[in-house]
């Protein structure tokens, strides 16, 4: 079968998940702190994770086809499909600016103007960390994305009903596919220091987008082996072989390694120079997080490495299912570790700054008051009062605080931060649902296999 098919009861499945992520999202919300700290972060990990992978599938696309590869050709549909989920995630992304612009939430440090005023550091990074750039960059450079995945999936679908000996879609591809590579490697560093990195808004890595793009790239490679896998279980893709999944399972362990070299190269350097701007990275992660550090290591790196050496696991249907699965989720957990402590931290200063101010006007109320009754009251009465009121707006601060506790700062374990809880599984299952959901639904719009392709009958019989 060459067309799939996208059944209703498929629809009313995924349909399910995305009404569970919601659900999720909304309890998470009941339950929150004054902030929505849990639940805006919960959003943005996942709407950043399912983007990216949206985008890598894109980009692996354009560089195939730079690269003259042909072996790919018999699964490249999958990629066209998910590289145009990147417009319901476009979508789900600028509900998380409104909320930047907005002040609707306190994602990143940066974005309120009172933070910045006191602090220096922000105070210098602000021409790249303000609002205005966060909204205009997210939409300028993610509708770029979106016009060359379009652009490409309307050539590829146009050369299936009019691909000729000529190659007149094909060569058109290579062009843009060109282009489009430098382009995403500049942008997709810009919009991944600003969603990601500057979540921690002191500090700074020059290897943090590379480290972000090989794990969003990991988690395509392994989600495209679970579908394909699927697939093939419903009776399409007959002419995918083991020689495809071979190929996949190579991409799949290569950049679990090359990650982990990204991953060991930002720990050894930062570590080694010991500068403590850049360590507080980590030193918060190790001490306050210790299962999200060292468990997205076990999950990324020693899983992977020992399973998928041998060569033979590399075509065995269920062991790489398994270890697909296990890696998604893994760097799934990656992204989760990269903003939760920032978030919890960011939602912490704005709480102590905002109660600050609480006990600011509070401070000045009283003194007018000492004031209008100074001719009942003597000096000493005065100073007692003042004790008193101090004294009761510490307990008002020390009692509010524990409303704060999910957005605490190295306050022991909390669920949601500290370790993903069932509301936050549930919210990635709505997630992935949504992706799955668009991308089937445009796999299903298209042949599975490109009809007129040069190199279809070399990825027909390729042969590792």
């Amino acid at each position: 079968m060459n067309q799939f098919t996208f059944e209703a009861k498929h629809r009313t499945v995924l349909g399910s998940f995305m009404i569970l992520g919601a659900l999720c999202l909304a309890l998470t919300a009941m339950g929150d702190d004054d902030f929505l700290t849990r639940t805006w972060s919960n959003y943005l990990h996942n709407t950043v994770f399912f983007l990216g992978i949206a985008f890598v599938s894109l980009f692996v696309l354009t560089a195939f086809t730079t690269a003259y590869a042909g072996w790919h050709i018999q699964l490249q549909r999958i990629w066209e499909s998910f590289s145009l989920v990147l417009i319901p995630m476009f979508v789900l992304m600028l509900v998380v600016v409104a909320g930047v612009v907005l002040d609707w939430n306190h994602l990143y440090h940066w974005a309120h103007e009172a933070s910045v005023a006191a602090d220096p550091i922000l105070q210098h990074k602000s021409a790249f960390l303000n609002n205005a750039w966060y909204g205009l960059g997210t939409t300028l450079i993610v509708g770029v994305w979106i016009f060359f995945a379009v652009r490409l999936r309307n050539l590829s679908k146009q050369e299936d009903a009019e691909g000729t000996s000529e190659y007149k879609q094909y060569k058109k591809t290579k062009v843009l596919s060109a282009i489009f590579l430098p382009i995403a490697g500049f942008s997709s560093a810009a919009m991944i220091w600003q969603w990601v990195m500057s979540v921690d808004a002191h500090w700074y890595s020059t290897l943090y987008a590379w480290y972000c793009t090989a794990s969003w790239f990991v988690a395509a490679m392994a989600l495209t082996i679970m579908l394909l896998i699927w697939l093939k279980s419903r009776g399409y893709y007959e002419k995918v072989t083991a020689e495809h999944f071979h190929d996949l399972g190579k991409y799949l362990f290569a950049f679990s390694i090359f990650w982990t070299y990204l991953w060991f190269s930002q720990y050894m350097l930062i570590w080694y120079a010991n500068n403590g701007e850049e360590t507080t990275y980590f030193f918060t992660r190790i001490n306050e997080y210790p299962a999200l550090f060292y468990g997205n290591l076990l999950i990324n790196f020693v899983l992977p490495f020992f399973v998928l050496m041998r060569n033979d696991t590399k075509r065995k249907v269920g062991t790489l299912f398994f270890v697909s699965l296990m890696v998604f989720l893994g760097h799934w957990f990656d992204y989760f570790q990269m903003v939760k402590p920032g978030v919890a931290h960011t939602a912490h200063e704005i709480h102590m700054m905002h109660e600050g101010h609480a006990t600011d006007h509070s401070d000045a109320a009283h003194l007018t008051t000492s004031h209008a009754d100074s001719h009942a009251e003597d000096a000493a009465q005065a100073h007692d009062s003042a004790l008193a009121t101090g004294e009761h707006h510490e307990g008002e601060h020390a009692a509010h605080g524990g409303d704060h506790g999910n957005a605490g700062h190295g306050s022991g374990f909390q669920m949601g931060f500290t370790f993903p809880g069932l509301l936050e599984l549930g919210t990635m299952l709505g997630f992935l649902a949504t992706f799955l959901y668009f991308a089937l639904a445009a796999l299903s719009k298209a042949k599975l296999v490109p009809q007129n392709h040069p190199f279809v009958h070399e990825s027909e019989h390729h042969h590792v």
